[in-house]
């Protein structure tokens, strides 16, 4: 199932509601070590919006950060104290975390939005980020907790927060994800939060190149993007990725193929059995699978010609929001994001039919 949900990463904002039937248990990682800051201390608590703090594992031994949020007034839309609406999985892009969907101010956040209509919203964090929690077997030095690509994201960690996210509330979700997108000097973690890192930035942006120039240069420019905030921003973001991720997505650009990690003929035939990765086919994405997306014309990440090439492979025709003067950060930080996105897709969760089913 987590294979069908890989168009998450293909464009820019994918909201998808299907159900699953397993679950995983909680981990509890045992461990002695002194309490470290979390999501809901840094920034949800302290904006009046209950959270609680989960961690689950996946598969292949990694500990991830799950928050669920709510508004203390969200059950009086739904008549009776403690109910909650559909749950809404939110689910970060590129060098980001849960963080990334409360940064703006609770009538700008998606995630405090989605929490004031009622919705029962988690934030996902995939492994290596801040708000993940490590491995059961390997440290962060270890060049083997960085040794993953997107692809793993989507069949470990995706997979296991919906599992997880399916065995708590029994009912149907929503996702909602933001665009994805060196291993020769053998650099395995990619960390602007790192001393190197950030002695990057803070030169970057000591120069007369500004920081909303720089991120512009890489993103596309951001119609609407408030720069007044970008050292809030810097304090939450960048989070770590790993070398490998950023290989396997330029892989994509320039074979132009919608593929696994490719590691070389030799290899390739060691672990896939041919000397070039499979093909993620995303024809097998059930036509009856509601797909809405949102896309923009400044978008350097995750450009119009992607998105309509991407449309093309995919079995049903999604609902489409397309906004001309949009850039990649603007899709969350936009200062408009609410009227111009949020309230459609609302919009569209509600008339799925699985609004008021629960």
């Amino acid at each position: 199932m987590a294979r069908r949900l890989l168009a998450a990463l293909a464009a820019i904002s994918i909201t998808v509601s299907v159900l699953f039937g397993d679950s995983v248990d909680c981990f509890d990682g045992g461990g002695k070590s002194e309490p470290q800051p979390t999501l809901c201390d840094e920034l949800i608590l302290p904006a009046g919006y209950p959270c609680s703090e989960y961690m689950i594992q996946t598969k292949d031994g990694f500990l991830l950060g799950l928050q669920r949020v709510s508004s203390s007034s969200s059950s009086l839309r739904f008549g009776h104290a403690g109910e909650r609406g559909p749950p809404v999985l939110l689910l970060h892009g590129l060098f980001m975390a849960g963080d990334a969907w409360f940064l703006n101010t609770p009538e700008q956040s998606l995630g405090f939005i989605l929490a004031d209509q009622g919705f029962d919203v988690w934030v996902g964090n995939v492994r290596g980020t801040r708000w993940s929690h490590g491995h059961r077997s390997y440290s962060v030095k270890n060049k083997k907790f960085w040794d993953w690509s997107w692809q793993e994201l989507a069949l470990y960690d995706m997979a296991e927060m919906i599992n997880y996210i399916y065995s708590v509330t029994n009912s149907k979700l929503f996702i909602v994800g933001h665009s994805q997108m060196v291993l020769t000097m053998g650099i395995h973690q990619l960390n602007f939060k790192s001393e190197w890192g950030t002695n990057l930035l803070v030169s970057l942006c000591d120069t007369r190149l500004s920081c909303g120039d720089m991120l512009s240069s890489i993103t596309g420019k951001n119609c609407c993007f408030n720069e007044s905030r970008v050292a809030y921003y810097l304090d939450q973001e960048p989070h770590p990725s790993s070398a490998k991720n950023l290989n396997h997505l330029f892989q994509m650009i320039r074979e132009g193929t919608f593929s696994k990690y490719d590691y070389g003929k030799l290899k390739n035939v060691k672990v896939y059995g041919k000397f070039k990765p499979p093909k993620f086919d995303l024809s097998r994405i059930p036509k009856s699978l509601p797909l809405w997306m949102a896309y923009g014309g400044n978008d350097a990440l995750a450009d119009v010609t992607d998105v309509k090439h991407t449309l093309q492979e995919l079995p049903s025709t999604p609902e489409l929001v397309y906004l001309e003067n949009y850039g990649h950060v603007d899709f969350i930080l936009s200062l408009q994001a609410r009227q111009d996105l949020y309230d459609p897709m609302i919009n569209f969760f509600k008339s799925s039919g699985k609004y008021s089913s629960i």
